[in-house]
């Protein structure tokens, strides 16, 4: 125990060094001192750990709730960025892999895809999903689309109407996925109707990045979902609980939810994976509890994929070569 207390002290003041240094950075934009700070930070938080982030004292979650915003605001620009690269070639969806995390999606997309199948009863083949906060490079989307879901239509929403035309962009010259997506400039909170329509709805993990925010948004989807439907929720697990929100499966339960399955990838995945479907029960306008005033609890599965450290770590050697060897645009 005293040998973990000093890991986990040593983690936290890593982190915090690395907070005090990206917050000083002039701009978030892509550039040489922002991926090196980025890369330092991820590759400090995506081994396994044993902290506890959301046991951490007031001074460390205010640290981390800072962070995730930086991070979320770095990501954005870093996502604008390979985004407008992307859309000065004829046809951008044939060069995806000059992003350097494009694989990190395939691998989380893939994980998604075979938590549905093995876990949604009946299995899964979707007419419509939504991928809510789907930003400027709608990656999730396309990868389900082109290699798990060929037959699905998709619906993009995200707040930002720029990253929405950036998104649109990329999909110009393709005939096939392009035609089976589409984009939308909303806040879910306003979403109502439409979201009965999907068979699946996923939820990024930068929706709501405050615990309470993010309960709200997994209320309102409960209000409003099919019952039977499908929500994918992206959340965090360990060290990486600093670089993401953490979702409390209890919390999507409440939200009119049965949490079928929990999934916390120990390699270059860093999201955690959470499925769930819309309950048949008697939900409350709010979405928050039914006729009993409480949510169905039952034990949910916790599944963890083999442990891949050694080409994780490589993996992220070779992410920072990547960014060394990028032609970044100033």
């Amino acid at each position: 125990m005293e040998s973990q207390n000093k890991e986990v002290d040593a983690l936290v003041q890593k982190i915090t060094g690395l907070h005090a240094a990206i917050s000083k950075l002039p701009s978030l934009s892509p550039c040489p001192d922002v991926n090196a700070l980025f890369t330092d930070l991820v590759t400090a938080c995506v081994p396994a750990s044993p902290v506890d982030v959301t046991k951490l004292g007031p001074e460390a979650q205010k640290m981390r709730e800072g962070l995730i915003r930086l991070c979320s605001e770095a990501e954005g620009k870093l996502e604008a960025h390979y985004s407008d690269m992307l859309a000065a070639f004829d046809n951008p969806l044939d060069h995806l892999g000059i992003f350097p995390y494009y694989s990190n999606y395939i691998n989380l997309s893939k994980l998604e895809y075979e938590l549905l199948a093995r876990y949604v009863p009946g299995g899964i083949a979707p007419a419509r999903v939504a991928f809510i906060g789907s930003g400027p490079l709608p990656f999730s989307s396309f990868v389900l689309a082109a290699r798990h879901l060929p037959d699905t239509v998709f619906d993009n929403y995200d707040l930002c109407g720029v990253a929405n035309e950036r998104a649109s962009k990329l999909f110009r010259a393709d005939t096939e996925v392009g035609a089976r997506m589409s984009f939308h400039t909303a806040d879910v909170a306003d979403l109502a109707g439409e979201l009965g329509a999907y068979d699946v709805v996923f939820l990024a993990a930068l929706v709501g990045m405050a615990a309470e925010e993010k309960a709200k948004v997994i209320a309102h989807l409960g209000a409003h979902m099919a019952d039977g439907a499908a929500l994918v929720v992206r959340s965090a697990h360990g060290a990486r609980g600093f670089l993401y929100p953490i979702v409390d499966p209890e919390d999507i339960g409440r939200g009119g939810f049965e949490v079928l399955a929990v999934c916390h990838p120990d390699d270059d995945v860093v999201n955690s994976v959470i499925i769930a479907r819309k309950s048949n029960d008697d939900v409350h306008a709010d979405g928050l509890q039914n006729r009993r005033g409480q949510h169905a609890r039952r034990t949910v599965p916790v599944v963890s994929p083999p442990c891949r450290f050694g080409e994780m770590v490589a993996d992220v050697t070779h992410k920072r070569e990547e960014f060394a060897k990028a032609e970044v645009a100033f």
